[in-house]
Parts: structure tokens; C-alpha cells; sequence
């Protein structure tokens, strides 16, 4: 089974356009199409990112979201990597999934090395979905 680590503003996305490749990456993810892997620290920024209140997401829906990561997801420990990002925030998905194998999805390319494992959703969806 296809394993992707989605960056925060993939996971963002999702929740605020339903229409949109994001969401229909969470979507395979609910429908056991794909295996959503995680670490601690990505669980933690999940959580701070999905509760800011510029989002107004409902917290019975980031509990809901979060609760399905957490079950139906991959924990991971994930050794780290000597990459040097220029914002040290966006490492630790690269980290997880270098360590499970991972697609990482994310809006954000330029913040990541250019390496074939990390695609855009919308290149995601067109190539898996």
C-alpha cells in the first residue's frame, strides 16, 4: 500500500476545500486507499496548525481528523537526516518519510531538495488517484 506523509498545509487544505486534491488524498487515506505515516512531532504541529483561529475549523472535526490519523495512521520514528532546510519546521517531514518510504505531499516544493518521493498534490492524485 502506497505510504505519504502530507505536509501541514496539505492536511489544511483538506479541510478547507472539500473539492480539492488535498481532500481527495484524505479521502483515500479514509477509505484505506493510502496509509497516512506520522511522528510525534507532526502530530504536534497538525494540532497547533488545524487549532489556529484563522481557520475557525471546529474543534469536534480537528479532534475527529486527528483521531483518525492517529488510529488508522503510521507512527514512525524517524532517525534524522543531515539535510539542511532553510526552515528547520519543514525537516521532520522529510525525515518520516525517508524512514517509512514515503510520498511526502506538499504546496510548498522550494521548501524541500528536489528528490522524486516529494510531488504536489495535484501531481499526486493525477499519478495514484
Amino acid at each position: 500500500m502506497i505510504r505519504v506523509v502530507p505536509d501541514t498545509n496539505i492536511l489544511v487544505s483538506a479541510l478547507w476545500s472539500a473539492p480539492g486534491n488535498p481532500a481527495k488524498i484524505f479521502e483515500m487515506f479514509i477509505k484505506g486507499e493510502i496509509i497516512l505515516c506520522y511522528d510525534a512531532r507532526i502530530m504536534t504541529e497538525y494540532r497547533d496548525v488545524l487549532n489556529r483561529p484563522q481557520f475557525a475549523f471546529k474543534r469536534s472535526k480537528i479532534g475527529a481528523v486527528l483521531n483518525r490519523v492517529r488510529n488508522d495512521g503510521l507512527s514512525v520514528v524517524a532517525k534524522p537526516s543531515a539535510v539542511s532546510f532553510a526552515d528547520e519546521d519543514d525537516k521532520m517531514f522529510y525525515e518520516v518519510a525517508k524512514e517509512c518510504g514515503a510520498t511526502l505531499i506538499t504546496g510548498n516544493l522550494r521548501h524541500y531538495p528536489d528528490e522524486p518521493f516529494i510531488m504536489t498534490a495535484a501531481k499526486f492524485v493525477r499519478e495514484r488517484g
